[in-house]
């Protein structure tokens, strides 16, 4: 009990500061400090909410599955870069450069190109989330990799093991938390990269309904959504934390101590 007081401590701060600022938003906006239609409320958005609940669940689902595709694929592509530039030198000075450049890349210019070239469909949302979304999985399962203790790689390589044995027992769990640190940042990019695609064209999803309201002009219907946005990249992240404690139980002892 004495070693969780500081978290839930953290926690009651967090819930605390959420609740003063949405008082202050509702303090400011009740006394006509800020017009109404220009920031509307957040018993207003909450309201929209409710209304629109079914609606945005609709497109919750389009853009989650866009979402879930496009960040198992970046997992996938961002693991086979980090394994491959880290077994092959000439590949990590060949590629290493690249993939720092597809990030300097905006994301809004690269959407529309996208979409010319695969349509309106969920491809270019889904290619679009493998961009922003490999290149924490890449750099973090990288820096494990080249981070690995020399002294146990030179014990087995002693003892005979092969490439591939010393990447099971040493390489590869000791990157293991540089992978999730790396899986919390794309996990919180592929709701953002599937709603940024969906400004520029779709036939659903939240960024779909987002450019609706936004045209009219319904701000308290946009603030929901933003909310609503913001609380899937929160669950994303818990999950992927979540995920880490079960796939490193020593990282719940370690982080207790």
């Amino acid at each position: 009990m004495i070693k969780k007081s500081p978290n839930i401590t953290n926690k009651l701060w967090s819930c605390s500061a959420v609740f003063l600022t949405l008082l202050l938003w509702q303090f400011a906006t009740g006394v006509g400090i800020v017009d109404a239609f220009l920031l509307p409320s957040p018993l207003q958005v909450g309201k929209a909410f409710a209304t629109e609940f079914p609606s945005l669940m609709e497109h919750s689902a389009i853009t989650l599955s866009e979402a879930f595709i496009g960040l198992a694929i970046g997992i996938l592509f961002g693991f086979i870069m980090a394994m491959a530039m880290d077994r092959f030198d000439f590949l990590y000075r060949a590629f290493y450069p690249l993939a720092i450049l597809t990030q300097t890349v905006p994301t809004v210019a690269v959407a529309p190109l996208l979409v010319l070239w695969f349509g309106y469909g969920m491809t270019p949302k889904v290619v679009l989330i493998v961009i922003t979304t490999f290149f924490p999985i890449t750099i973090g399962l990288l820096t494990g990799f080249k981070s690995a203790d020399p002294d146990a790689i030179n014990l087995l390589r002693a003892m005979g093991a092969s490439q591939g044995q010393i990447f099971r027992y040493i390489k590869l769990p000791g990157a293991m938390g540089h992978f999730f640190s790396g899986l919390r940042i794309s996990s919180s990019y592929a709701v953002v990269g599937a709603v940024i695609s969906e400004w520029l064209g779709g036939f659903g999803g939240l960024g779909v309904y987002m450019t609706r309201v936004k045209k009219a002009f319904s701000f308290d219907k946009m603030f929901a959504v933003i909310f609503l946005i913001s609380a899937i990249s929160l669950l994303f992240m818990h999950g992927v934390e979540k995920l880490q404690l079960l796939c490193m139980p020593w990282y719940r002892r370690t982080e207790n101590k």
